[in-house]
């Protein structure tokens, strides 16, 4: 009999050893997430990129050479690759994460290289965008430097539904750099609570207050107000 729980955890182990190692071997193709699904007729796995082509490989070379490794080291059952695009990249941490990885690797100014990602990610619709970069990046003594704009949650429920984190690393002459990137996704957080506002009159329309109504059966009169 199956061992339900050994079952989903070597389940898990596989899907993160496999992330680890596409995201280690791809991450110029900006290489987004994986999914793997089994079918009746083997495993299906999608391959989330910025950058499909690098992965395809010339002539799907490259997808080959996958399909063999996933079946010797990972053991997939005869595995089916897809690789596709992804909707806004620039909202997606991962992505950009290892486009700033590389623009750091071909030479450009980190402060400068952070900027151009946080202004990315914020055009894109983002509601907070916070850069991390940490290395030898001004002296021979290691620091970081950390860029904000917008509102980034740190805790909270918002962080399981709006927020999106990824850790890259680029390796340059002084050193390795890390790069670290919070994106706070374009959602209606669920603690956010607003004041309904009071339609104003239109033109044309009369209020009336304070009127008398008299009643003549008991010639007394009552206050009333109405509009």
């Amino acid at each position: 009999m199956v061992n339900i729980k050994q079952y989903f955890l070597q389940k898990s182990m596989t899907k993160v050893m496999l992330d680890e190692y596409l995201a280690k071997q791809f991450y110029n193709a900006e290489y987004a997430g994986v999914d793997i699904i089994k079918t009746p007729m083997g495993t299906r796995i999608i391959i989330y990129a910025g950058r499909p082509a690098m992965i395809i490989g010339k002539g799907g070379k490259t997808i080959k050479q996958l399909a063999q490794v996933f079946e010797k080291f990972f053991n997939l059952e005869n595995p089916q690759i897809t690789v596709t695009n992804i909707d806004n990249p620039e909202l997606n941490a991962r992505v950009m994460a290892f486009r700033l990885a590389v623009a750091l690797e071909k030479g450009y100014h980190f402060r400068r290289a952070a900027f151009i990602t946080i202004r990315r990610i914020m055009n894109a619709g983002a509601l907070g965008a916070e850069v991390v970069v940490s290395g030898k990046i001004t002296s021979e003594r290691a620091k970081y430097e950390k860029l904000k704009e917008g509102t980034v949650y740190k805790t909270g429920n918002s962080l399981e539904t709006m927020i999106d984190r990824a850790v890259a690393i680029a390796t340059l002459k002084p050193g390795i750099y890390g790069v670290e990137i919070i994106i706070a996704k374009p959602l209606r957080p669920v603690d956010k609570i607003s004041f309904k506002e009071t339609p104003a009159p239109s033109a044309g329309e009369v209020t009336v207050t304070n009127v008398k109504i008299i009643d003549e059966n008991t010639g007394g009169a009552q206050n009333a107000a109405g509009s």
